[in-house]
């Protein structure tokens, strides 16, 4: 049995939850997702953990004046459950200090650029209007910041003139492979958060973070 405990958010259409909700079904894997959170009740996520028996936590942020007092709302729901890590998929809220001292070493996120480049919103839009050789999607722990924590892995694609849509997608498809084979590591002690920094076990990459599927 799965003893190692993530509860994942969510704001939009959950291909990132499902890949973990397939992972976490296998019977190899050592984690087990707990809880689902959202900010949008009408996220099109929660329809996919319909048949599944996972609590969902959602909390309209829009009825919040703060962030601050949405977060605090979130953090008291989540703390029913016992939260191993805390995984940010396709989370569109940037999370207040409070919270992220609540979970300090818990909370990592998956960001569609191949970070410090282009952090926040419209990356396969900028890398296609910088010519980049290369896109990807990166794994790393949240701090204070707008993407800016310590990188856990990545992995990339060329960019061979795709259109946007045609990049989009690439993208996500390296992401369903990348987030959960990242939390497995960490499920299974390979990859530990400490004080904002990520110590890995030698095993685990042969090329500096990268993972390469």
């Amino acid at each position: 049995m799965n003893t190692f405990n993530i509860a994942v958010l969510v704001s939009g259409n959950g291909s990132n939850l499902q890949s973990l909700m397939d992972s976490s079904a296998a019977s190899s894997s050592n984690f087990n997702i707990c809880c689902v959170g959202t900010n949008n009740p009408n996220a099109n996520a929660l329809k996919r953990i319909k048949n599944n028996d996972i609590p969902i936590i959602s909390i309209d942020h829009s009825k919040y004046e703060t962030r601050e007092e949405f977060d605090k709302k979130m953090a008291e729901e989540l703390k029913k459950f016992n939260i191993d890590l805390l995984v940010l998929a396709g989370y569109m809220r940037i999370l207040s200090k409070e919270f992220i001292n609540l979970f300090k070493n818990k909370i990592i996120n998956l960001h569609p650029s191949l970070l410090p480049k282009y952090p926040g919103l419209n990356t396969h839009k900028k890398v296609l209007e910088n010519n980049d050789a290369y896109h990807g999607a990166t794994v790393h722990c949240v701090d204070e910041g707008l993407d800016t924590g310590s990188i856990i892995g990545y992995t990339k694609i060329k960019n061979l003139n795709y259109s946007l849509e045609e990049l989009e997608n690439k993208i996500h498809k390296i992401e369903h492979k990348l987030l959960p084979a990242i939390v497995s590591l960490i499920s299974e002690g390979r990859i530990e958060l400490q004080n904002e920094t990520v110590l890995i076990d030698k095993g685990v990459f042969k090329n500096g973070k990268e993972f390469i599927f």
